[in-house]
C-alpha cells in the first residue's frame, strides 16, 4: 500500500552506504543493479574523500556504514577505509561477492564491529556461474561462505528469487545446512542490468530511500540508496555531506519516492531486495543480524585463477 510521499525533514542519518568502487570480478549480466564489472573503475573519490565522508557521517549521527560496490575488496584502500570507519566507532557491514578474500580481509572481518553480507544465486554451480557471468564463481563464493562460518564471522546471505522459487528454496536450504543462520530470499529489482533497456523508475524502490539513509557513489554523487542510484542530489567532492542532505535537491529527490506503510518499526538499514527494503538482498527487513556459528571442516579451495 502506498501513501502520499513524505520527505525526511532532517539531515540526520543512521545508515550510510559507501559504494567505493564500480569494479567487480563478475558482470551479473541480467542482475547487477550497479552495472559493475571488471572494466569499471574505482571512481573519482580519493582515499581522503572517503575518510572525510566517514568523519562527516559520524557528526550526522550515522551508526552503521556499509561498504559495497562493485566488489569493495578490490579497492586498493578497502582495508584502510573500513578501518577508518571502525576507528570512528561505527558498525561496518561489508557486502562482498566473496569470490576472493585475502587473509588481511579475514582478519578485518573478525573485528567485532564488522559483519559480512553476500549473495548466493544457486546451489547448482552452473546456474550460479551463469548468473554471475564468471565460471568458477560458485566454487569460490561457497568456499568463502564456509570459511566465514568456520571463523564465526556474522554473515547475512541473500538469495534473489528471480521467479524461480525452487532454485531459491534449494539455495536457502543448502546455506542453512552449511551453518548460515541469516538467510533471506528477496526479489530482483528492475534497476541496472535487471532493467534491460527500460528507464529506472521509483516504483522499484522500497519506500525507505532517503529516510535516515543515503549512498555515496564512486563518483562522489549522493543517492537516496543503492537501488535508487538514479536519484542523486549533489556531490561530496565539492560539498560536505551535510550540505548535500540539507539541500532543496535532496528534499525534492526524497519527496519523489512513493512511501509505503510499514507495520513494524524498522531501522533504516533494512537490506537490498523486497517491498520494504533497498539494500542488495534481504526479504525480512527488520530481522536482527544472525550469528554464524563455528563449525568443523575445511572449506573447498577457491579457484586460484579468480582475481
Amino acid at each position: 500500500m502506498t501513501i502520499a510521499p513524505e520527505a525526511p525533514t532532517t539531515t540526520s542519518l543512521r545508515f550510510l552506504s559507501l559504494e567505493i568502487t564500480g569494479r567487480c570480478q563478475l558482470t551479473c549480466p541480467t542482475l547487477c543493479y550497479a552495472q559493475s564489472g571488471p572494466t569499471q573503475s574505482h571512481g573519482t573519490m580519493s582515499d581522503e574523500h572517503w575518510f572525510q565522508t566517514i568523519d562527516q557521517a559520524v557528526v550526522l549521527g550515522v551508526e552503521e556504514i556499509q561498504l559495497i560496490g562493485g566488489e569493495p575488496t578490490l579497492h586498493p584502500s578497502f582495508v584502510s577505509i573500513a578501518q577508518r570507519a571502525v576507528d570512528a566507532g561505527l558498525q561496518v557491514r561489508v557486502y562482498s561477492n566473496l569470490v576472493r578474500i585475502r587473509e588481511a580481509h579475514w582478519r578485518l572481518f573478525e573485528h567485532p564491529s564488522i559483519r559480512l553480507a553476500t549473495t548466493y544465486h544457486s546451489s547448482d554451480a552452473a546456474e550460479h556461474d551463469a548468473v554471475t557471468g564468471r565460471q568458477g564463481s560458485h566454487q569460490a563464493t561457497r568456499a568463502n561462505i564456509v570459511e566465514a562460518v568456520r571463523r564465526g564471522i556474522p554473515l547475512n546471505v541473500a538469495v534473489l528469487d528471480g521467479d524461480d522459487h525452487g532454485r531459491a528454496q534449494r539455495a536457502s536450504e543448502e546455506l542453512q545446512a552449511l551453518g548460515v543462520r541469516d538467510v533471506h530470499v528477496g526479489k530482483v529489482r528492475a534497476v541496472g542490468n535487471a532493467a534491460g533497456t527500460a528507464l529506472p523508475t521509483t516504483s522499484e524502490l522500497c519506500g525507505r530511500c532517503a529516510d535516515q539513509r543515503a549512498t555515496v557513489l564512486p563518483s562522489g554523487d549522493v543517492a537516496v540508496c543503492e537501488i535508487g542510484r538514479f536519484l542523486t542530489a549533489g556531490s561530496v567532492l565539492n560539498n560536505s555531506l551535510e550540505t548535500v542532505l540539507s539541500s532543496d535537491r535532496w528534499a525534492a529527490a526524497a519527496a519523489s519516492i512513493p512511501r509505503r506503510t510499514n507495520p513494524t518499526a524498522c531501522a533504516p538499514d533494512c537490506q537490498p531486495a523486497d517491498s520494504d527494503s533497498c539494500d542488495p538482498g534481504k526479504s525480512t527487513p527488520c530481522n536482527p543480524m544472525g550469528y554464524a556459528p563455528t563449525v568443523t571442516g575445511t572449506p573447498a579451495a577457491a579457484d586460484p585463477t579468480l582475481p
